[in-house]
């Protein structure tokens, strides 16, 4: 619980890097809030086409303004703790836009969030597996 509420503490800090398992965790967190929010307050409806039956949530009325709350309120450390996700593989925050590529830039980018971050410090910050590492070749 700890990794996924990380990021609400570190709000509007765009400098230094994060791990893996605090950029994952706050997505897992954000998609389980999500989950939660269509199961109390959704509708499901079935489509069938030929074979295909498809089923989509339809969030209405409270549902549908808790998500886009919650959605708001994610919008900033969601974007900070991606960007220093990127610092941490070192990137420079910039490559955040690739987000517009579609399809390219969409793998480009999860590729990134599953690299492991650089080992010692970078030019972003110390390693935060283990900022307390001494580079004495630096």
């Amino acid at each position: 619980m700890y990794w996924m509420l990380l990021p609400y503490r570190r709000y509007f800090e765009f400098s230094g890097r994060s791990r893996r398992k605090e950029y994952w965790m706050f997505t897992l967190f954000g998609f389980l809030v999500n989950v939660a929010i269509a199961i109390v307050f959704g509708r499901t409806t079935y489509t069938a086409m030929g074979w295909y039956v498809g089923a989509n949530t339809q969030l209405n009325g409270l549902g549908d303004a808790l998500s886009g709350l919650f959605a708001l309120v994610n919008l900033i450390p969601g974007l900070a703790v991606w960007i220093r996700r990127l610092h941490d593989i070192d990137r420079s925050g910039w490559w955040a836009l690739l987000i517009f590529l579609p399809i390219l830039g969409w793998f480009a980018l999860f590729v990134f969030a599953c690299l492991d971050g650089t080992r010692g410090s970078n030019r972003f910050g110390p390693d935060p597996k283990n900022p307390y590492e001494v580079d004495v070749f630096q």
